[in-house]
Parts: structure tokens; C-alpha cells; sequence
């Protein structure tokens, strides 16, 4: 089967022990257009990431999203996940790849650093992440990355491109016109009084202005 593309609204899930509040929150970004959902829970026990994840892999599943695991390899075999995002004190690519296989996405964190992404192109990843753009609460001290270094990644890569990092449907735009591929959101989708309206506010921003979204307005 081939391997889909990484691209549009790529939801990252906030820290939380409540299973049932995070596939509500999930759903409603799903709904809303989320094209890719990253399972990220640093703090809780294998148990509890292992029913989170199910979860989330079976709503992936129906609304035909991709689901990617983050950091943990072995969970992502487990759960048969679309794949697994790697950072820099993570598992190595070549060792993901190879317990994976050639099937699953890999994804690599580049922070601001082009050069990370280039070796991460030559060994075999399926998509790079740079950031962080704006200043986030999640991680407040991360490198910051700037939109020369989007335009340039542009250029010169041959995969998708993800931009993390603060954003918002009213800064995402500046992002995906310098050449991102995909947003990379976690507080400004979960953090909100509504994340179905800010999921759909965030797929606007991949859809041609002269090709209206469709809004199913019974969800």
C-alpha cells in the first residue's frame, strides 16, 4: 500500500490522563479537517498510552487520517500506526526503519536546522519538522526557526515540510505561503473553548480561495 503524503492540519495531542476527553477533542479536530494525528503523551505509564492509543488509532482510522506516534517506536509497532515522529534524543531513523519497514511514515524533528534535514532526506525520512515559528507554552524554550529557513527547506528538500510552533489559524497563513505542507498545532486546537471551529479554521488555510471548503453543518 502506498504511503500517504503528510500534508494539511497535522493535530499533536496535548498531555492529559482523561482517555475520554481526548478522543472527544480528537474527533471534533478529525471532523474538522485534521489530516494527521500525532499521539504525544510524555508523562503517563505504557497502560495508559496503550488505551489512549487505540482509541485514537480507531478514529483515525474512520475518518481516514493517519495517525503517527510519537517517540515510541514500539508502541507504534503495537498499535500498527501509520508511523512514529522522532526527535532528537529519540530512537535513530535507520534503527525506526528497521523495525517498521519500508511501509511506515517516519517522521524527524530539525528544529531550525537545515542541515539536520538534509541528512535526514538522504536516510530515508518521509517528512521534517521545523520550529518552533512563534513562541509556544509547550515548549517555551525551543529553537527558534524562522520563514527563510521554510522557504529554503522549499527549495532544496524533496518532502513534506512541517512547520510546529505557535501557531494559529491567523499566523498559519504566513506559514503555508513560504512553503510549509502541513501545521503541526497542538494548543491552539485543544486549548480552545471549540476545536471542531478552530480544526476548520486551520483547513481553510490549505484550501484554494477560489475552491470554497465544504462544511457539513449537521456535525
Amino acid at each position: 500500500m502506498k504511503k500517504r503524503r503528510i500534508s494539511g492540519l497535522y493535530a499533536v495531542t496535548p498531555e492529559t490522563r482523561d482517555g475520554d476527553w481526548l478522543a472527544v477533542q480528537v474527533e471534533r479536530a478529525l471532523i474538522g479537517g485534521a489530516q494527521v494525528v500525532q499521539y504525544r503523551n510524555k508523562s503517563a505509564d505504557l497502560d495508559l498510552r496503550r488505551r489512549q492509543a487505540v482509541r485514537l488509532r480507531d478514529l483515525c482510522r474512520l475518518h481516514e487520517a493517519a495517525l503517527i506516534i510519537n517517540d515510541d517506536v514500539g508502541l507504534a509497532l503495537e498499535m500498527d500506526a501509520d508511523g512514529v515522529h522522532l526527535g532528537r534524543d529519540d530512537q535513530s531513523l535507520v534503527e525506526a526503519r528497521a523495525m517498521l519497514g519500508a511501509g511506515k511514515l517516519i517522521g524527524i524533528s530539525c528544529y531550525d536546522s537545515l542541515g539536520r534535514a538534509d541528512e535526514a532526506q538522504r536516510s530515508g525520512a518521509d517528512y521534517v519538522a521545523f520550529g518552533s515559528f512563534f513562541p509556544s507554552s509547550v515548549k517555551p524554550q525551543a529553537a527558534r526557526a524562522s520563514l527563510e529557513l521554510l522557504r529554503e527547506a522549499r527549495l532544496e528538500l524533496r518532502l513534506p515540510v512541517v512547520a510546529i510552533g505557535g501557531i494559529t489559524p491567523d499566523n498559519g497563513a504566513a506559514l503555508v505561503e513560504a512553503g510549509a505542507d502541513a501545521l503541526a498545532v497542538i494548543s491552539a486546537l485543544f486549548q480552545v473553548t471549540d476545536t471542531l471551529s478552530a480544526a476548520r479554521a486551520f483547513a481553510r488555510l490549505f484550501v484554494p480561495s477560489h475552491e470554497p471548503l465544504s462544511i457539513d453543518s449537521g456535525q
